[in-house]
C-alpha cells in the first residue's frame, strides 16, 4: 500500500473519531454545569499599565515595586478561581524581591538611565515557566512557577493571566503542548499560539538562548526550539525580545525604522486542506479579510494572495523534521522515549488498546503521535521526501519574502475550543509548528473579539533575522484593532 493511500485512510478515520467523540464530549458538557463565572474587569489603573511603563515609575520613585506586586497578587486571587491558571505560587517570594528593588531604588545611587539599560524590567511582575529556571531573575519579580501539567500549556497559564489583567509578561517556550501531549519541551510552536489572544515573539532560529530548559535540545532540535516573550501590550513585545535575545540582538535590526506602506504582505487564509487539520473557522477568516482590507485601504499596499502548496503538509513535515537524525548520525530522542521518563519503554499500539480500557495513564494524542513516530521510521524514504519538502518549503518561502515581506496566516484553524476538545484535533498546532522547524520568526496578533466575545488573531511571518518587521506591524495593528481587551469591561 503507498502511503498517500493510507494516510488518506489513516486520516479519514482519524476525523470520523475525532468527530463522534468531539459530539459526545459536547453532549456531555452541555449537562453540566452551567456556573459560568465571567472574569471581573481589571479597574486597579496599575494593572492596566504596560511592563515598560511600570518599570519606568519605578525607577522614578512614583510607585513602590511592593505596591505592583501587591496589585497583582490581588488580581490573581481574584481570578485564579475562574481560570484556574495558577497552580504554583511565590507570592512572599515575590514580595520580599519587591522590597529589595523599593530599597535599591531608595538608595538613589544609581542613574536612572543606566538602570534602565541594564535592568530595563526592574520591579515589574511576570509568570515563567519553571523549568526554564528564571526564577529569581534580577531584572523583574516572578509571580508564579510551575511544572509540567496536563491540561494547561505555558502558554496557556500565562494567556489567560494577562487576558484576565492579571500579569503583564510571561516568559515561555514554542516547544510545550501540555494541553495534548505529555512531555515538557517538545517543538510544538505553542508560544506562538495560545488560541490568538495575546502578542507573542517567536524569534528567528537561535536568537534567544535556550539554556536552563528541560529536556536540554540538542542538535537540530535546539534550532527547532524557540523561547520568547508574551506581552499584553505591544509597547513590550521589543524592549523584552532584547531582554531575552541579549548579544545575540545584533543579529537583528530592531531599533529600523518600519515604513508600513513599503512592507509587502502576503495573505494565506488556510493551509489548503490537510485531511490531519480542522479547517479554519470562518470568522477568523473574515478577520484575516479585515485586516487585508485595512492595510490595503489605509496604506495603499496591494496585499497578494498566495497559496503555497507545500503548506498543506504541515504537520507531515514537522513530524518528519522531528524523528530526523543529528549530524552525527545520532537519532533524536523520540517522544515515546519521553513519555517512558526513563522507565520501561512505551509501546504506542500496547498503550492505546489500554487506553480503549480506561488503564493507560497517556492521553490519546501522546499515544497518537508515537504511533505516528513509529511509522515514519518503518517509511524512511517517505521521511526523507518530507525532509526535503521542509527545506524546499524554507527556500520558496525565504525568496517570497526576501527583507521587505510579511506572511499573514492563521495562527490556529479554531477559535479558542472549549476545555478538552484539541485533544479530539491533536495535529491542529501545525499551523504554528511549521514555522519552528523552518526557523522563522512569529508575532502572534489579536485582531479583537468574535461575536461570541473569543478573542480572534493572526501570526505576523517574516524572513529569517527580519525580526523587526513582524513586530513593528503588530504594534500598528494593536492602535488598529485595539489589542488587549478588559475581561468584563464595557
Amino acid at each position: 500500500m503507498s502511503r498517500p493511500v493510507f494516510e488518506r485512510g489513516l486520516a479519514l478515520l482519524l476525523r470520523v473519531v475525532s468527530r463522534l467523540l468531539l459530539a459526545f464530549l459536547s453532549l456531555v458538557q452541555s449537562f453540566g454545569s452551567r456556573d459560568l463565572r465571567p472574569v471581573p474587569p481589571a479597574v486597579q489603573p496599575l494593572l492596566l499599565l504596560p511592563g515598560v511603563e511600570l518599570a519606568r515609575r519605578i525607577r522614578q520613585r512614583q510607585v513602590k515595586c511592593v505596591d505592583v506586586i501587591q496589585e497583582y497578587i490581588n488580581r490573581i486571587r481574584v481570578i485564579n478561581p475562574i481560570v484556574n491558571a495558577v497552580v504554583a505560587e511565590r507570592f512572599a517570594s515575590a514580595l520580599k524581591e519587591a522590597q529589595k528593588v523599593d530599597d535599591r531604588i531608595a538608595k538613589g545611587n544609581e542613574d536612572e538611565k543606566l538602570l534602565e539599560e541594564t535592568v530595563p524590567y526592574l520591579g515589574v511582575p511576570f509568570t515563567v515557566k519553571e523549568a526554564i529556571a528564571l526564577e529569581g531573575s534580577p531584572n523583574s519579580s516572578g509571580l508564579v512557577s510551575r511544572k509540567n501539567v496536563i491540561a494547561l500549556t505555558d502558554a496557556a497559564v500565562v494567556t489567560n493571566l494577562r487576558k484576565a489583567g492579571a500579569i503583564p509578561l510571561g516568559v515561555t517556550n514554542c516547544s510545550e503542548l501540555c494541553m495534548w501531549y505529555e512531555s515538557s519541551n517538545n517543538v510544538y510552536g505553542t508560544t506562538r499560539n495560545p488560541y490568538n489572544v495575546d502578542r507573542i515573539v517567536g524569534g528567528s532560529s537561535g536568537l534567544v538562548p535556550n539554556d536552563g530548559q528541560f529536556p536540554n535540545a540538542t542538535g537540530l532540535k535546539a534550532e527547532f526550539l524557540c523561547t520568547g516573550p508574551m506581552c499584553r501590550y505591544a509597547d513590550d513585545l521589543i524592549p523584552m525580545f532584547k531582554v531575552m535575545a541579549g548579544p545575540n540582538i545584533s543579529k537583528v535590526k530592531l531599533d529600523e525604522e518600519v515604513l508600513i506602506k513599503k512592507v509587502k504582505f502576503y495573505s494565506m487564509e488556510h493551509d489548503g486542506g490537510s485531511p490531519f487539520l480542522s479547517k479554519v473557522d470562518k470568522e477568523l477568516i473574515h478577520a484575516q479579510r479585515r485586516l487585508t482590507e485595512y492595510l490595503e485601504v489605509q496604506f495603499g499596499v496591494q496585499v497578494q494572495q498566495v497559496q503555497i502548496r507545500k503548506m498543506k503538509y504541515a504537520f507531515q513535515i514537522w513530524s518528519a523534521m522531528m524523528t530526523a537524525s543529528e549530524a552525527d548520525g545520532k537519532e533524536f530522542k523520540s517522544f515515546k522515549d519521553l513519555m517512558a521518563d526513563g522507565g520501561k519503554e512505551i509501546k504506542p499500539l500496547w498503550e492505546l488498546m489500554k487506553k480503549a480500557l480506561g488503564i493507560s495513564p497517556h492521553t490519546f494524542p501522546a499515544i497518537g503521535l508515537g504511533i505516528v513516530e513509529d511509522l515514519a521510521k518503518v517509511d524512511h524514504s517517505s521521511n526523507v521526501k518530507l525532509m526535503n519538502m521542509c527545506h524546499n518549503l524554507q527556500a520558496e518561502l525565504s525568496s517570497l519574502l526576501g527583507d521587505d515581506g510579511v506572511f499573514l496566516y492563521p495562527s490556529h484553524p479554531k477559535i479558542a475550543p472549549r476545555h478538552h476538545h484539541p485533544k479530539l484535533m491533536p495535529f491542529n498546532f501545525a499551523y504554528t509548528a511549521i514555522f519552528n522547524v523552518l526557523g522563522l520568526p512569529v508575532t502572534q496578533c489579536p485582531l479583537g473579539l468574535s461575536k461570541d466575545g473569543l478573542p480572534l488573531g493572526i501570526q505576523l511571518v517574516a524572513n529569517h533575522h527580519n525580526d523587526h518587521l513582524c513586530l513593528h506591524v503588530a504594534q500598528h495593528l494593536e492602535t488598529a484593532f485595539g489589542g488587549w481587551q478588559n475581561p468584563g469591561a464595557s
